[in-house]
Order: C-alpha cells, then structure tokens, then sequence
C-alpha cells in the first residue's frame, strides 16, 4: 500500500517510527507536509496537489497534526476523507479531542467519568470557582498540548487573577479540579483498533504538578485495573479514534479521563514499554484496507 504520514517533522521520533514500521511491512511510505499541500475541487471532485504534483494514489493516512496548525490539518483530512483515503484519524474527532470542552462535553455524554470541569465563559468569575470549593484549582486553555496553556492556580485571589486576565485576553479555557490524591501523576494508555496495545504511569518532577515527559516527567511500566482500561477504551469509542492515547487521573472516586489525544507521542511509550505502536497502528491500516 502507498500509506503517508502527515507530518511538519520528517526527523521527529513518532514520524520516524511509523516510516520505518511502515517499510518493514513493505508498504510505500512517504512524509507528506501539510503546509505544502493545495486543496482543491475541480468539477465537483476533491483534487490534492503536494509541490504542484496531483496526488492520486494514497490508500491510508497517518495524521500527525500540531496544534499549532490544527484547522487546515483537520481540514486536509477531511478532503482526504472525500477523496476516498483511510484515514487513521478523522477530520471531526481530531478537531474534538483537540477542543478540551468538546471532548469533556463529548466523554460526559457517554457517561465517562471526567474531573469536574467548568467552561470559562462568564465574567461571574466567584459562581465558577464555587463549584470547586476551595483551592487549588486547574485552568487550562483550550487547545493546549504538552502542558502547555495548563496552570496550576493554589489560592483564591491567583485563581481570580488568572481567570480575569483569560477573559480581558479572549482566551478560551476550562477550570478543572485538582486531583491531590494523584500526586503529579496520570495513566496514558494508547488504544488501537478497540484494544489497549500499551500502557505507561507518567510521574512529574518535584516541584512540577504536570506529568508531560515533555516537561520532565518520569515514567514507568503499569498493570491497568479493569476499570482503568474499560474507561481507556469507552474514551476512544466516545471520540470515535481508532488510534489515540488516553489519559487517566487516579482517583479516591475511581478512574477520571483526562484528555484524548488523537495524535499520541510515540516516543515515550514506545521506549519505556519496548511495544512498537508504530507497528500497531500500521497493522491497523492493514486490517482496515482488506474490509
């Protein structure tokens, strides 16, 4: 199969791995830019030029779409979609598991525990922040990712403060409650195809409330509980993600989602479990193309 990976970063590890797990299956691999990519419909159809080159003979798609360039990735996908390519991802559940109201919103439906999250949306800043009770409390930006846009607010006034500095700005943002008895610490669990392939316990540094190994987390090999894993995969079922990672709280009151992320890093996992995702994910390409 001709299967290319939409990705800004050819040398980035996660883009490497699936290249190389792709080849090894004997499948034409390519790395495709998005910023480099027309979109276009000629006569009614969806057209797709790469360098001025009309692209016409994918059979699969990996999405690896930054944040920073989520509208028209979700919008390549979508017209990929039209063209009749599979696509790891869609077009809708990258937007919504990008947008963390969405996904909240969308994982609360499917009767999904979830921390309890407010949508910043009132300049009434004292009847959200009675919902949590008292500090600390969470805010974070709408479509952040790696920790970024996520800020630990420990008093009162500083969770004023920031609130009110978010709505001046215009910025989106939920408050979310904060989980003491995790300590610094969450479950990422990738799912492919409606199976848990792996699973790691991310640890924050000291000092640091963020588990992202981007930010200078540890982490290390864990055994899920039934009820970790059943959450895992309802999550990627809700978001409608045949290939995501899924972040779980421990809680007193039981596993709580955090966040999906339909483009899940590859090196971590990968390196702390020794499983090939990459190998998996293009195992799923395989399966879903001979239906």
């Amino acid at each position: 199969m001709n299967i290319a990976i939409l990705s800004r970063g050819e040398g980035l590890y996660s883009t490497r791995s699936l290249f190389l797990a792709g080849e090894s299956r004997n499948h034409v691999m390519e790395v495709i830019d998005p910023n480099r990519c027309t979109q276009a419909i000629v006569e009614g159809r969806p057209v797709l030029y790469y360098n001025d080159e009309l692209v016409e003979d994918l059979h699969a798609v990996i999405p690896r779409i930054g944040a920073s360039n989520t509208y028209f990735g979700a919008a390549l996908v979508r017209h990929l979609q039209a063209m009749g390519v599979f696509c790891v991802a869609g077009a809708e559940p990258i937007l919504q598991s990008r947008n963390k109201w969405t996904c909240n919103q969308i994982l609360a439906h499917a009767k999904i525990p979830v921390p309890r999250t407010v949508l910043g949306m009132t300049v009434d800043v004292d009847s959200m922040l009675e919902i949590f009770g008292d500090p600390p409390y969470i805010i974070k930006i709408l479509q952040g990712t790696h920790g970024h846009g996520v800020i630990l607010a420990e008093t009162y006034p500083s969770a004023v403060s920031t609130i009110e500095t978010l709505l001046t700005a215009k910025v989106r943002f939920v408050i979310q409650e904060f989980i003491a008895e995790s300590k610094g610490s969450d479950l990422r669990v990738i799912v492919v195809d409606g199976k848990v392939v792996a699973a790691m316990k991310r640890q924050s540094q000291e000092g640091e409330f963020r588990s992202n190994l981007h930010r200078g987390g540890s982490s290390d090999l864990v055994e899920l509980t039934y009820a970790e894993e059943n959450s895992a995969l309802r999550a990627a079922k809700a978001l409608r993600l045949g290939v995501c990672g899924v972040d779980i709280l421990q809680s007193e009151r039981g596993p709580l989602v955090l966040e999906v992320n339909s483009t899940p890093g590859l090196e971590g996992i990968e390196t702390t479990t020794g499983i090939s995702i990459a190998s998996k994910i293009i195992s799923y390409i395989e399966r879903n193309k001979r239906r």
